[in-house]
């Protein structure tokens, strides 16, 4: 639309704006968002969880001093770009990691320091609560840290009154209002798609199981309500804004939306939540989300099952290793290129190696490698030992070893997919892929594309990310239109127009991908030996 700083001055001033605030593993992120719903200032504050007495944590004055620095810095950058002082915005909406476990006592006290996503300490509750719901519970969701810390017998069990997540913390500190999103909610609780809201059935299975601990609660009286995107979900108090803005600038009575979680802030940020869509993060790690038509068959503990914003049902495959060991290799190959004397930025470097896997043959030439650098639950393996192997007779080039290092990045993922696509036959229209594997024009969107044998599509707006996703949630609250769905105006109000760039699935690379995987799956027994052996 082209506002002028003039014109978005005003919108700071007359508070036509939207605000949203994410809390991600190391940075968290502000964005402040105009009346085209375009980022017209930012902030952002690093910060690294500590590993205490075998937890992954962060502390609560870590949580505050990164929340006001994220705010203050946004802040700065409104004044310096717009000359205004931001006393008042639009809407209000938080987000952050999904699940982990923050209990408090009827005082409003932290009984035990927040555990957060990362603690893969539930294994026996998580697998006694996927037996007994029928429903797969990961280790990270809320309700297996609660029932593992009473199978442990904490002390601080019997004095919960409130459960939450990171994103209902602050939303709860904020306003008062224990509530939660429906997307955040369903990493909390198993969420009833008839009634969005938590399954009663399984409460009260729960509260079943642990009746014979005659615990002074019952599940539903700790764990936050659950809203749908749109709602609103209170008011900044007086107290809120000033642990917002300390310096007193922000004025309380701004709308809150409902807290979500960064699975759903990406799906807003993507376009992606109506159904047979979805979208792929690929970095560090890799995951996939597929917005499903109806339930899954059968319980699957390969695919984790949460809901968009509005509470439609998302398919999600996550698999711990994607670009780690592909960087490592162009890593090497970098300092060759140091040691005969050349200079090449990362770019140049990134970009020549993977466009020559382009030039590889569609199988790799029968060559094999596991970037495995920790363990990968799709797979069963606890730890990893990243991996390259070939026979004598495979065809070992420079184009064959980076189409094979960027195959087996999506290897782990694409067995969950296949459950989904495969087995259940969910149908996909479109996905979109995002993250640094998307970088290089082409490359990995085309082997994206052949891993799922469905179009991919790259957006240049995906870069914006969560914290950006979570301000169009707190926009579409106070914008939206009568009886106007999420979808329709991410459709026409966010995304029109801009289409991103569509590839279609070549049948060869389809063809070559499935015979790498069938390597992929029986070479496992040599991951695992060097798993035992090195």
């Amino acid at each position: 639309m082209g506002f002028v700083a003039s014109d978005i001055k005003n919108s700071i001033i007359n508070g036509k704006t939207a605000l949203g605030i994410e809390f991600g593993s190391t940075r968290i992120k502000a964005v402040l968002i105009g009346e085209d719903n375009s980022p017209i200032a930012s902030g952002s504050h690093e910060w690294e969880n500590s590993y205490i007495n075998n937890i992954w944590t962060y502390s609560l004055e870590d949580i505050w001093t990164g929340l006001q620095d994220s705010y203050q810095k946004m802040k700065e950058d409104a004044k310096e770009k717009y000359g205004v002082t931001i006393e008042t915005v639009g809407a209000i909406g938080f987000s952050a990691m999904m699940h982990g476990y923050m209990a408090f006592n009827k005082d409003g006290e932290l009984l035990v320091p927040f555990r957060t996503w990362r603690n893969n300490i539930t294994e026996a509750s998580s697998k006694a609560l996927t037996e007994l719901f029928q429903f797969h519970i990961p280790q990270r969701w809320s309700i297996a840290h609660l029932y593992q810390a009473i199978l442990n017998e904490e002390e601080h069990i019997s004095d919960i009154d409130y459960l939450t997540t990171l994103a209902g913390y602050i939303h709860w500190k904020l306003t008062g209002q224990k509530v939660l999103g429906v997307g955040e909610a369903s990493g909390v609780f198993p969420i009833d798609l008839a009634t969005k809201d938590y399954n009663a059935r399984m409460i009260q299975q729960f509260d079943d199981l642990v009746a014979p601990k005659n615990l002074p609660w019952n599940l539903g009286d700790i764990l936050p309500k659950v809203l749908l995107a749109g709602e609103k979900a209170g008011e900044l108090t007086e107290e809120g804004a000033k642990l917002l803005d300390p310096s007193g600038d922000l004025k309380a009575g701004i709308l809150l939306c409902p807290p979500e979680g960064d699975a759903g802030t990406g799906m807003v940020a993507t376009n992606s939540i109506a159904q047979r869509t979805g979208n792929v993060s690929a970095g560090t790690s890799v995951f996939a989300m597929i917005v499903l038509e109806k339930e899954l068959s059968k319980v699957h503990p390969e695919i984790d099952l949460v809901t968009t914003p509005t509470g439609n049902l998302v398919a999600m495959a996550h698999s711990n290793n994607c670009s780690s060991d592909i960087n490592a290799w162009v890593g090497l190959f970098n300092e060759f290129a140091k040691a005969m004397g050349l200079e090449c930025d990362a770019n140049q470097l990134f970009g020549t190696l993977f466009n020559k896997a382009l030039e590889g043959d569609k199988d790799c030439g029968g060559l094999l490698s596991y970037g495995y650098l920790s363990g990968e639950h799709i797979t069963g393996f606890e730890e990893g030992r990243p991996l390259f192997v070939r026979s004598s007779d495979s065809k070992f080039n420079l184009a064959n070893f980076m189409r094979v290092n960027l195959y087996t990045a999506l290897g782990a993922l694409k067995i969950g997919l296949d459950i989904l696509l495969k087995e259940e036959g969910v149908k996909l229209d479109k996905i979109l892929g995002h993250g640094g594997l998307f970088k290089t024009k082409g490359v990995g969107q085309s082997i994206m594309a052949a891993a799922i044998n469905a179009p991919v599509t790259v957006m240049e707006t995906a870069g914006e990310g969560g914290a950006w996703g979570i301000a169009l949630l707190a926009s579409f609250m106070i914008n939206k239109g009568e009886n106007e769905s999420l979808e329709d105006y991410l459709n026409n109000k966010i995304f029109a127009g801009k289409m991103g760039e569509t590839m279609n699935p070549d049948p060869e690379d389809v063809e070559g991908f499935n015979e790498f995987m069938k390597r992929y799956i029986k070479g496992l027994a040599i991951e695992r030996a060097a798993v035992e052996n090195l």
